[in-house]
């Protein structure tokens, strides 16, 4: 059998650098288990945190350290994120590939958590060499990741969701009469507590939970530095519970997961700090609420014209029995201990069985939308 050389596509410009190492490596270690290490290859292919992509034996020893390379003068944080700069420097990389023979993969699995990797950037990069690659191509991709643009999607869908107000930098940023006048009517709109949240930024970056006018102007401004566009959400009490998707045009969900913590909101901090956060899958919730929850997903899924891979995440109020669409990701963590692979895992998929599927429907929609 020939093995199928697979790109392994990670690291980037974004805030999500770090994660993005180390979901790739648990990537890399389901390729190499069971049947998966007679049908692929590895190539791990490294994008360092200004922009440029690596040749092959610096890409494996990020992958085998697990620790970003580090280049002096070149760190970034999300408020430095440019969407040029990672698809100018891809096709410098891609027109002079040096130690890289980027023309012999057969399929590249782009694992690019965060702006720059799962926003449609490099999706539109790799739908321009005309190769297949795992997950939602460039609509999906940019819908999954503008908070503002997906809640239009889900609305439109049907979908139902909490209380929002769609927020421009230049609303903010304005004259002394503008900024009190926004704030007014976010107030009589969503009331205390509400979530500020900048539109494009993922792992609960910029997000703040404010309880008074001081805290939404000082919450206002902080998203604003990181993105031109803001969404503040009503808040909610509610079990935050999640649900994967697996599929292209025919989706389907797995069980139900719930994420329980002691911090006051699902922050940076306890997202990425061991212990921080539990998750219980399944969910402890009544079949009926369950089955309601798996649809949505497929729906949402659907409505934002996903594919391979997405999480969605609900808030479920348990006094009421109502069910709101809080978010869709669709490029989510992919270590071993992620929330998507979990969830798969519960619902009798196997990390390497999972990878080997995302491979195989990247595939399948490559031929449909090349069938000569």
């Amino acid at each position: 059998m020939v093995k199928q050389k697979v790109g392994l596509l990670f690291g980037g410009c974004s805030g999500e650098h770090e994660v993005s190492i180390t979901s790739a490596k648990a990537i890399a270690s389901a390729l190499e288990q069971g049947e998966n290490k007679s049908k692929y290859d590895i190539r791990p292919i490294y994008i360092d945190k200004s922009g440029t992509w690596q040749p092959s034996n610096l890409a494996q020893q990020v992958l085998a350290s697990g620790e970003p390379l580090l280049l002096k003068g070149t760190e970034t944080t999300p408020r430095e994120e440019n969407s040029s700069n990672l698809a100018t420097k891809g096709f410098s990389a891609l027109s002079n590939p040096g130690q890289n023979s980027y023309s012999e993969i057969d399929v590249w699995f782009p694992i690019l958590h965060g702006p720059n990797g799962e926003d449609g950037t490099v999706q539109g990069l790799l739908s321009l060499m005309n190769v297949p690659f795992i997950g939602s191509g460039v609509l999906g991709s940019a819908l999954g990741m503008d908070k503002i643009a997906m809640k239009m999607a889900f609305t439109q869908a049907g979908l139902p969701q909490v209380d929002y107000v769609a927020v421009n930098r230049s609303q903010i940023y304005s004259n002394p009469c503008v900024f009190p006048k926004l704030c007014d009517d976010i107030e009589a709109k969503l009331g205390y507590p509400c979530f500020v949240k900048p539109a494009n930024l993922g792992s609960s970056v910029g997000i703040a939970k404010v309880r008074s006018r001081a805290e939404l102007e000082t919450a206002l401004d902080n998203a604003a530095s990181y993105d031109r566009r803001i969404v503040v959400e009503a808040g909610v009490n509610a079990r935050e519970v999640e649900c994967a998707v697996l599929g292209n045009d025919n989706p389907k969900a797995s069980v139900v997961g719930e994420i329980t913590f002691d911090s006051d909101f699902y922050d940076y901090e306890t997202k990425y700090t061991e212990g921080a956060a539990q998750l219980h899958i399944p969910a402890d919730l009544p079949p009926e609420i369950s089955d309601r929850i798996k649809t949505m997903a497929v729906e949402a899924f659907i409505a934002v014209d996903a594919a391979g891979l997405s999480r969605v995440d609900f808030f479920y109020v348990e006094e009421t029995g109502e069910i709101f669409i809080n978010e869709i990701n669709t490029l989510p963590g992919f270590t071993s201990t992620s929330m998507y692979p979990q969830l798969w895992g519960h619902s009798g998929v196997s990390f390497p069985v999972l990878v080997d599927r995302l491979i195989n429907l990247a595939l399948e929609r490559y031929r449909e939308s090349n069938p000569n």
